[in-house]
């Protein structure tokens, strides 16, 4: 998010409800609790939620962090499918290397 504030972008985060005291919350101009209905990981991997949140709230780019969602090729190519960008490869990049076969006849 300080990169993002530095540059003079307003910044939305998300977070579960047992992040709710997480600093990324505070570091964000707006933040939106995820679905409470289901465990951490589960709200984090909510991809529905997640992608209806950045349309309402006109959200024009997502940097998915670490883990969860960031090797994640259906949240990329969700994003894409609702023109929002997505700060990483694209989906078929990593649908490929998440195959592992595929990708290492792409290395050879």
């Amino acid at each position: 998010f300080r990169a993002a504030t530095e540059l003079g972008m307003r910044t939305v985060g998300v977070y579960a409800q047992e992040d709710r005291h997480s600093l990324h919350r505070y570091k964000c101009d707006e933040s939106y609790q995820l679905a409470d209905s289901i465990t951490p990981v589960g709200a984090y991997l909510d991809i529905n939620n997640i992608i209806g949140i950045a349309k309402d709230k006109n959200v024009d780019a997502i940097h998915p962090g670490y883990g969860f969602l960031s090797e994640n090729s259906n949240f990329a190519k969700a994003c894409e499918e609702n023109g929002i960008t997505f700060v990483g490869p694209q989906a078929k990049v990593l649908r490929l290397f998440g195959d592992k076969t595929e990708a290492r006849k792409l290395a050879i």
